[in-house]
């Protein structure tokens, strides 16, 4: 067939008003800092539903008096939340980040990492703003004190999205996960390597450990010195067919909390636990499934308070526990036999943990799913950069994330 030769070494032009179209709409797109701090071009469009709250009883007034700043993981509204009790009033703030989950608060070095569980995974390492840098090129001008010290992401780290983690904890000063994908516990390498550090017994078989695929959905970590002093949830502590995810996956009652020891169960009975957390002596849990937070004790799960949603999200300052409570996902209701579905409430609940009494509570009426909670002090870090119920400050965040300083320590007397 004899080929055309039309065309061939030419090349068609675009006319100039197009090119110019084009050209300005690609130079105005990534300018929102939400958007590049994120990593997602959709983070500067939230919700203001999602950010609207009630509070019950005595939220503010406890929280006040723990001088902490309280943060917590909205896995399903893409949202990262700090709440304070500012000297002016409720002090509440937001990061957009894909689907998190784990979070944990080195309290020393005022280091956060937060787990982004999304196709790949992403560890967020985020520190404290501690001071601005003088500039020639901008005026920076006078703002309040630097008694506002949001927490930035100063770091991103990719991973497999088949690790599938959920918690984090630093044991012996390194960070780890579960990787729930692969039933195990993972260090978490600052070249963004990992290493299978622990498992159970359970997975094992005459091939070998089963790390191909998520058997009995291991979740949460309970950390000690190392990690032979700590403890693990899981909601199966055998091989099955039946899977995390399929819906005849039996759960009332299957759960466990393991010894990194023994690597065997030390308490059964739990119903889809999460958020074991070591606590004077004792291993804390969220018994999901029924909506109850209470401890392990001689093998069996030791209620302390039940509360109206899917516990999930645990920390602790003295004798106060903070625990969260999400909706339950329609498809799963199943996996919460012991809660009244309809009835669940997205919040976080102060809780005292010698009485099981609900000090108070803070609630998202919009809110959907709470998975993970810390803390850190106030005086090392007020929140995220972004303040909730108010009109955003494009001057300050762009100011802020110009000429930042990111580090550990108290407030300085620096001014922006």
């Amino acid at each position: 067939m004899k080929s055309s030769s039309k065309n061939v070494g030419q090349t068609k032009v675009c006319p100039t008003n197009t090119l110019d179209s084009l050209w300005s709409r690609h130079h105005a797109e990534w300018r929102d800092q939400a958007q590049i701090v994120s990593q997602w071009q959709e983070a500067n469009d939230t919700d203001p539903e999602l950010l609207k709250y009630k509070v019950r009883g005595h939220w503010w007034e406890t929280l006040a008096g723990c001088g902490i700043t309280l943060l917590v993981t909205r896995e399903y509204e893409h949202l990262v939340m700090a709440l304070r009790a500012g000297e002016t009033g409720p002090a509440i703030s937001y990061l957009r980040m894909p689907h998190p989950s784990g979070l944990v608060a080195d309290r020393d070095s005022g280091r956060v990492c937060i787990a982004s569980t999304r196709n790949p995974n992403q560890i967020y390492d985020l520190a404290p703003i501690s001071e601005l840098t003088a500039r020639l090129d901008v005026k920076v001008e006078p703002l309040p004190a630097l008694n506002d010290r949001p927490l930035i992401p100063v770091r991103s780290r990719f991973y497999p999205g088949s690790l599938y983690m959920h918690d984090l904890a630093f044991i012996n000063g390194a960070l780890h996960a579960n990787a729930v994908g692969e039933n195990a516990i993972v260090k978490l390498l600052e070249d963004g390597r990992y290493e299978r550090v622990w498992w159970p017994h359970c997975i094992e078989t005459e091939s070998g450990p089963v790390f191909g695929q998520n058997y009995i959905q291991l979740n949460s970590i309970a950390a000690g010195k190392k990690l032979a002093n700590s403890f693990f949830s899981a909601s199966a502590d055998k091989l099955s067919a039946r899977r995390p995810g399929h819906r005849n996956f039996p759960v009332d009652k299957r759960g466990v909390i393991f010894s990194g020891a023994t690597r065997e169960p030390i308490s059964w009975g739990l119903t889809r636990p999460h958020s074991a957390r070591l606590h004077e002596g004792r291993v804390w849990v969220d018994n999901s499934g029924y909506g109850e937070l209470g401890f392990a004790d001689q093998g069996c799960f030791a209620p302390v308070a039940r509360l109206s949603g899917w516990t999930r999200g645990l920390c602790f300052h003295g004798q106060i526990a903070f625990v969260g409570t999400s909706r339950v996902i329609p498809r799963f209701r199943q996996y919460a036999p012991g809660l009244d579905v309809d009835a669940s409430i997205c919040g976080v609940h102060a809780v005292d943990v010698n009485t099981g009494r609900v000090l108070g509570s803070l609630l998202w009426p919009a809110g959907n799913q709470i998975f993970a909670i810390d803390w850190i002090a106030s005086s090392i870090a007020t929140g995220f950069p972004f303040a909730a119920g108010a009109k955003r400050r494009k001057a300050r965040e762009k100011m802020l994330f110009y000429a930042f300083q990111a580090g550990p320590g108290q407030a300085t007397d620096y001014t922006y």
